[in-house]
């Protein structure tokens, strides 16, 4: 845990601010303690007699106008976000993935036309969708044409696709600070109301929705959400627009109903309720399991409402009689109305990314990672990816995901989650007592009750997901609840000490009698300068270390900046990246002058310059020192030759992810200092019994005519087949011997098999690698070497002869 006396300037900004908030709300306090006891001032003339008030349409006006100008306040800190913490651009692989989703979906796709080479664009988080045509779509999907999609749900990305048509995708991000503050205002509004407290409930609890929205502005965690490009901060939005819009529609429609007035298809209730369903659908389309949290939660909200003396004020004399709750048929169809627009963009994506209505990233870590079927939401043996996540695997689900691993998730999310809310833990303790407070009054119990719904939802999911500045993120959607919770908690407390200094040191007064109500402006301008002191303070000593750490991880440095290529005097050809965080920034499906590329540093490299006209080549180097430190880009012309060689050499890593895996996977591994060429390898696994095959695709057009002779690299009793297929058809097998049988820890040995001829009309070429039996290797269902270290995997593809582009 990183705490202390701050370091970075923003730090000692923080805490000076906090200070400053401190010392002022302090001396306001003492200043004018007759201001904080004083009756409200009288009403104007005349509005006794037309039995109005106009003090609640004054406080409400200005309660507007501050919360319009913490969401200024928030957008502006989001916007430094991006520039200080960001460095100018997104950071975290999902979000620059993400990136990739959006500019793809600006350009009118959900899924682009893969070209060849192939593997010059897919990579991490890429799903083809052809290749599921024989795991997912049935047989119908195999002629698919070739299109690459990124995995992730799409409702974030088609909001950041409208940045990047405005051409200001990096102002999406403040945009939603901005909303996020207004939407917890009225979260707080509509679920802590301050007139009259139902019958039977704890008295109101003055200024919770500025407050609350004072804590959306400094919060930290939504800070860095609604900078780098992540969905949490939109799903954050979808949850409390449609919590906050949910209780508005049963609002409206209790009141319709009580006054008997007549409602129509528009009248507010049924608008309110299809904005909470748009809302829920977005979420849905964004992120499916907070979608299950905010479903779960939505009960809690519709069943205080219904209940028999569920008014918000209470009978009054000379009102009519309570009529009966109002039926929820009309509100449950505007919500399932306003929810189609979500859902059918998420189906839409999904055909898209797969060739069937499954899901996208299951048909990602189906092809790409393994063992089979790791990645799934629930528990059992199997669960936990080890390619992408195989150091967390490895150590926390030796013995599958079942409950105390699933107890060890949660917990650790937990963990980092108490910064999340006012930048430290122990400010944490804010938010339970107001979850205490909200479930004993009716109306703002489910806002105590979605955040543990929040934390149920993912606890089927078995990875972490927690990272320096970005928190316990899968519980940020519900930030702004949590932030409504402490704005009770903190007025609550507040309220109390107030209520106990006024009964010690105030005029006297009758017992039992209440107190008088504060003006707005005198009372709310203390509370709020000392609120604001706390989680200015906790990012002063604690939550921005945690936000230093993401600034200066990775070299510190976005992993592509377009204005360097343009420093550079690159105006148009292509130019090859080396990260996949970088092909995610600056790869376009329609690109115009300049276009980027993977590197891969073998023959692909030179069938992508071909099969692009042969334009002027660059290479992007992003070099991380090995002490770390900010990194350097160089870009330097990539130069090929004209004519095409005699021979070329394809990199067996080059080649994942893998068209298709069944009983294996296959993964690149590093192996520097042994046989293996370039230091790097495709490492096959055998994950049961049976056959266990991974099949790789070739860059046909380049390969008809030649001679292939696949390179394998083997250790101990590793063994197995390659087999050569072309238009689906086997046209030849090479088998492969163990190298060293019965040897555990034998050197890795690689062997070139020999050549082969590809026919000159082959549309479609494949390399089945088949593993032997796992029972026969002595390899685990996890996936891992067993007792005999063994190994079987793809090192290479030597191409004599073949066609250039031309031919």
């Amino acid at each position: 845990m990183r705490a202390g006396l701050p370091r970075d300037p923003a730090q000692w900004i923080a805490l000076a601010l906090a200070l400053a908030a401190l010392l002022a709300g302090a001396w306001l306090l003492r200043r004018s303690p007759a201001a904080a006891r004083a009756s409200p001032a009288p009403p104007r003339r005349g509005a006794a007699r037309s039995g109005r008030d106009p003090a609640p349409r004054s406080g409400a006006a200005l309660g507007a106008a501050i919360a319009a100008a913490l969401s200024v306040v928030a957008a502006l800190l989001s916007a430094a976000y991006v520039a200080v913490y960001l460095r100018g651009g997104p950071r975290i692989i999902d979000a620059t993935s993400y990136w990739l989703e959006a500019r793809a979906m600006a350009a009118g796709y959900l899924a682009w036309p893969l070209d060849e080479p192939a593997a010059s664009v897919l990579g991490r988080f890429l799903v083809r969708s052809d290749a599921m045509g024989d795991t997912l779509a049935g047989p119908s999907g195999a002629n698919r044409a070739a299109e690459v999609a990124v995995l992730f749900p799409p409702g974030y990305p088609a909001l950041l696709a409208l940045g990047f048509l405005a051409g200001a995708p990096l102002a999406v991000g403040p945009a939603l600070a901005a909303a996020l503050a207004i939407a917890t205002y009225d979260l707080a509004a509509r679920f802590a109301p301050e007139g009259p407290a139902p019958s039977g409930s704890a008295a109101p609890i003055r200024f919770v929705p500025l407050v609350a929205a004072l804590f959306s502005a400094l919060c930290a965690a939504l800070r860095y959400h609604t900078a780098d490009t992540m969905s949490h901060g939109l799903a954050a939005l979808c949850f409390t627009v449609a919590l906050a819009s949910a209780r508005r529609a049963l609002d409206e429609a209790r009141a319709a109903a009580s006054a008997g007035s007549a409602t129509g298809p528009l009248d507010p209730a049924v608008r309110a309720a299809a904005l909470a369903g748009l809302a829920a659908g977005w979420l849905a389309a964004t992120r499916p399991p907070s979608a299950l949290a905010l479903a779960a939660t939505l009960p809690f909200v519709i069943l205080p409402a219904i209940a028999p003396g569920s008014a918000p004020a209470g009978p009054r004399e000379g009102d009519p009689p309570p009529r009966p709750s109002p039926r929820l048929a009309r509100l449950a169809a505007a919500m399932a109305i306003g929810a189609l627009p979500g859902l059918a963009l998420l189906a839409a994506h999904q055909r898209a990314a797969t060739g069937a209505f499954a899901s996208s990233q299951a048909a990602y870590y189906a092809v790409s990672d393994g063992p089979p079927g790791c990645f799934r939401y629930g528990f059992g043996a199997g669960v936990g990816c080890l390619g992408e996540h195989g150091d967390f695997v490895r150590h926390n689900l030796a013995e599958g995901y079942g409950f105390l691993a699933a107890a060890g998730t949660t917990l650790r999310r937990l963990k980092l989650h108490l910064v999340d809310a006012l930048n430290a833990e122990p400010l944490a303790l804010l938010v339970l007592a107001g979850a205490v407070i909200a479930w004993r009054r009716p109306r703002s119990r489910a806002l105590a009750i979605a955040p543990l719904l929040q934390v149920a939802a993912y606890a089927p999911f078995y990875f972490d997901g927690n990272y320096p500045g970005g928190g316990a993120r899968f519980f940020a959607d519900v930030l702004p609840v949590e932030h409504v919770l402490a704005a009770m908690a903190a007025l609550a407390l507040a309220e109390r000490a107030a209520t106990a200094a006024h009964a010690e040191g105030g005029p006297a007064r009758r017992r039992g009698a209440p107190l008088p109500a504060a003006p707005l402006p005198a009372a709310l301008l203390p509370a709020a300068l000392l609120a604001a002191a706390l989680p200015l303070a906790g990012f002063a000593f604690r939550a921005g270390f945690e936000h230093a750490a993401l600034r200066d991880r990775e070299g510190g440095l976005p992993m592509f900046d377009p204005g360097a290529v343009a420093r550079a005097g690159v105006s148009r050809g292509l130019v090859f990246v080396d990260t996949d965080h970088g092909f995610n920034l600056g790869f376009d499906p329609a690109p115009e002058d300049v276009a980027v590329l993977r590197y891969r540093g073998d023959a692909i490299d030179r069938m992508a310059w071909e099969a692009r006209g042969r334009p002027p080549a660059y290479r992007y180097r992003f070099a991380i020192p090995d002490g770390g430190g900010l990194a350097s880009v160089s870009i330097t012309p990539l130069a090929f030759d004209a004519e095409p060689p005699g021979e070329a050499r394809i990199e067996g890593e080059s080649l994942w992810p893998p068209r298709d895996q069944r009983g294996a996977f296959a993964l690149p591994e590093h192996a520097g200092g042994t046989c293996a060429s370039g230091g790097r390898l495709l490492a096959v696994h055998a994950a049961g019994r049976g056959e266990a095959v991974v099949r790789v695709g070739l860059p046909a057009p380049w390969l008809r005519g030649a001679r292939i002779s696949p390179r394998v690299a083997l250790s101990g009793d590793g063994a197995g087949e390659v087999r050569l297929l072309v238009d689906g058809a086997l046209l030849h097998v090479w088998r492969v011997e163990p190298a060293a049988p019965g040897t555990p820890g034998a050197p890795l040995a690689c062997a070139e098999l020999p050549p082969h001829p590809i026919p000159e009309d082959a549309v479609g070429i494949e390399l089945a690698l088949a593993r032997e039996d796992a029972a026969a290797t002595g390899e685990t269902g996890q996936g891992g070497t067993g007792g005999t270290g063994a190994l079987f995997a793809l090192d290479a593809l030597s191409v004599v002869g073949g066609n250039s582009v031309d031919r």
